[in-house]
């Protein structure tokens, strides 16, 4: 008796060993064999589209965001192998990852202008390839975040007659715009990066031509921004009786500020930067300085504002790091030299303390 039970024990331990085998071999099968990653990977991309989103743009901490985009990315593009990729979520998603890799740069960049400063040569030539290699690498994460933004709508830039995409909700509206802003951006990354990455250049005649698709005045501004913008790396793109580009950037800059979203100053900006108007970057942060105080914050899009922000500083602080060796000072944000403002000061009547 003892015999036969020790005999059925050992087939069971045998069969139970041989399950435990076959799970293994279906788990590392692929997603093909196992049906459960298809429901996980449906659930996941419905999670970040109705839930994960709307969150990550109401936040402030655009360093903690762009953390996510980067963890969340590769795991819920891994289940695009078995299902259709989510990809209004993943052109929001690699934005962000877009933004890590920029701050980089932008810190490899800042010291390579405190090392010219100082006529610091070997450390201001390594800092400033290091800068090239990063813009390269945020070019071409940001022309990944542009394609999918595209294509989430089923949207061909290149398309003539243009065909605007149908956007359903205010969500859908901010995401397209988006995407065609990083699109832009990464034509410029590409560019300080001496065209390391290869960006296609149509793409800036694309973005103009589509940002007509979406409200000017509904998305603070920043669709008009785009395209002056455009019109300054391409004039040939500016319609006969537009006006002139640096006052459609300004006016859009006081625009995004009446909705609570500063993204066109920070347009504005980079266009000062890059067609050399010391005299319109000066008084682009002076102007989101001011606002600091006065502006309510769009809350769905909170996130927009505050990368808006980082841009404004950086800038600032580039003009710093390469007049005086260092960042902007807290107390001088907004301005553009560390001379005092003698104007409208309030002085203490020495009668009063007689």
């Amino acid at each position: 008796m003892m015999s036969v039970l020790t005999n059925c024990a050992g087939r069971l331990v045998a069969v139970r060993s041989k399950l435990v085998l076959l799970a293994a071999v279906v788990l590392l099968a692929g997603c093909s064999a196992n049906p459960i990653y298809k429901t996980t990977g449906a659930v996941l991309a419905g999670y970040s589209e109705g839930e994960a989103t709307p969150y990550v743009m109401q936040m402030s901490d655009p360093e903690m965001a762009c953390a996510l985009g980067e963890g969340i990315d590769p795991l819920l593009y891994s289940f695009s192998r078995i299902n259709d990729a989510p990809d209004t979520t993943g052109s929001l998603l690699m934005l962000l990852a877009g933004n890590c890799i920029e701050s980089q740069a932008w810190e490899a960049e800042l010291a390579y202008l405190r090392a010219d400063y100082e006529g610091n040569v070997p450390a201001a030539k390594d800092a400033r390839e290091q800068s090239k290699r990063l813009y390269a690498l945020t070019a071409e994460r940001r022309l990944v975040a542009f394609r999918r933004a595209m294509a989430a709508y089923d949207f061909d830039p290149s398309k003539e007659p243009l065909e605007c995409p149908f956007l359903f909700d205010e969500q859908d509206e901010m995401t397209f715009l988006l995407g065609l802003l990083t699109g832009m951006q990464a034509v410029v990354n590409d560019a300080n990066s001496g065209a390391r990455a290869g960006i296609p250049r149509n793409i800036a005649p694309q973005a103009e031509r589509a940002a007509t698709c979406v409200d000017n005045a509904k998305l603070g501004g920043l669709p008009n921004a785009i395209r002056a913008l455009v019109w300054l790396l391409l004039p040939d793109t500016q319609p006969e009786l537009a006006p002139d580009p640096w006052m459609v950037l300004k006016n859009s800059s006081a625009v995004g500020v009446r909705a609570g979203i500063r993204a066109s100053m920070a347009v504005e900006a980079v266009a000062a930067e890059t067609f050399g108007r010391p005299d319109v970057l000066a008084d682009v942060v002076r102007r989101f300085a001011e606002a600091e105080n006065t502006i309510e914050v769009w809350d769905e899009y909170r996130l927009v504002d505050s990368i808006a922000g980082r841009v404004i500083r950086f800038t600032s602080d580039k003009h710093w790091a390469a007049q005086y060796g260092y960042r902007t000072p807290q107390t001088y944000f907004g301005k553009m030299s560390p001379e005092r403002d003698t104007e409208n000061v309030e002085t203490m009547s020495l009668d009063d303390l007689l």
